[in-house]
């Protein structure tokens, strides 16, 4: 579709390429992938005459009668291939259109969306603790290049069978983001390291590592974004307090929680008194480690003052920018150069053109680095 940049479509039950009609078809690819626990999802835009054969297929897929339709679809950058999605079709809709060729729009979620499909309620889990019932559950789903990655926490202890048996409430993906959200975790569905997988993640949400190379603006020849705007938004970060019961006289003892982590730590060096205080009234009635968790939970998800947004080329880029990963500014003045975490990323890919929308955040104003890789 670019020089050097090439994006390929599987499709069906067991993912394949599809015929080179279908390829043509496509006209318009949109992806978002968030951060968090959010889900990933895809909207594929076909022109078709009204008799293809292709429309009855996927209108069949998307309204359930075929038990699975999976879509992958792989971006090849300068020989590198790498998955941007693996989902299921979870929607179709047609458009009419002109001359006898109308459009047939395509929606799905990443593979977690299979996770929501049944409800299994009551199973039981003795003495199993919450990362052993995450890793059990998703293996129900390697047959679909599923590899789990599954990171214990502090809470991780077995319950003694005498005392309580653990049971699955609700779907498998809505038992995983519970037993997540319990113990100050993120869990979501990327695409792995070769097409066709992808990586079933449970753990902390996790702001270090290698960043990517900088977005660059208001440098001439340099600049590598179509647009970059920033806010500085202090009214966004709160200072949870959480509650430990004193144990002779049940006294409630507050405690503030800061949101600095070691896989939290600050990317910016100026960073706002916290104009709102939240106290966790409920973690009185939780033990010590399980209070701690749910103030460093709230306090991490809770913690960014300066956002920014925009847009850029991939072409120009040269890669693909990333969600849930590190990125460079620079050109954005003092108070906004450095790193920021990506908290998500809108791939819109049209026949000779390859756009990326994202939005970005950190925790203050000032850059806690002299510069950024490029």
């Amino acid at each position: 579709m670019l020089g050097g940049v090439q994006l390929s479509l599987k499709i069906g039950p067991v993912p394949i390429t599809p015929p080179h009609e279908v390829a043509d078809a496509l006209v318009h690819a949109k992806v978002e992938c968030g951060s968090g626990g959010a889900q990933s999802g895809f909207e594929l835009v076909f022109e078709l005459p009204a008799r293809s054969p292709l429309r009855t297929l996927f209108l069949l897929s998307g309204g359930g009668s075929l038990p699975l339709m999976r879509v992958v679809l792989i971006v090849t950058i300068n020989g590198s291939a790498q998955s941007i999605i693996d989902g299921i079709t979870t929607n179709v809709e047609t458009q009419p259109g002109e001359g006898g060729v109308s459009r047939l729009v395509v929606k799905g979620k990443d593979l977690s969306a299979l996770m929501d499909l049944i409800e299994i309620p009551g199973l039981p889990f003795p003495a199993m603790p919450p990362s052993v019932r995450v890793l059990l559950i998703l293996a129900k789903y390697a047959a679909l290049g599923v590899i789990p990655m599954v990171i214990p926490s502090i809470l991780d202890i077995p319950p003694l069978p005498i005392q309580q048996i653990p049971s699955q409430r609700g779907s498998d993906y809505a038992y995983v983001q519970r037993l997540a959200g319990q113990a100050g975790y993120v869990f979501y569905l990327e695409p792995g390291l070769s097409p066709g997988t992808s990586k079933a993640y449970w753990g902390p949400e996790i702001r270090v590592g290698e960043p990517q190379p900088a977005l660059t603006t208001n440098m001439d020849a340099h600049t590598n974004v179509e647009q970059l705007s920033f806010n500085f938004d202090k009214e966004k970060k709160k200072l949870p307090i959480v509650f430990f019961q004193e144990p002779f006289s049940k006294a409630p003892i507050g405690v503030p929680i800061p949101d600095i982590t070691p896989l939290n730590p600050p990317l910016g060096l100026v960073p706002p008194l916290p104009p709102k205080i939240v106290k966790l009234d409920e973690t009185a009635h939780l033990s010590a480690p399980e209070a701690l968790m749910a103030g460093i939970a709230y306090a991490g998800q809770n913690s960014d003052s300066v956002f920014g947004a925009g847009r850029l080329d991939v072409a120009k880029y040269g890669r693909l920018l990333k969600s849930r990963q590190l990125v460079g500014v620079r050109g954005a003045g003092l108070p906004f150069d450095g790193l920021y975490y990506v908290k998500s990323v809108t791939h819109e890919i049209e026949r000779g053109s390859y756009k990326q929308g994202f939005s970005l955040a950190r925790n203050a104003l000032i850059s806690t680095v002299p510069s950024v890789p490029t």
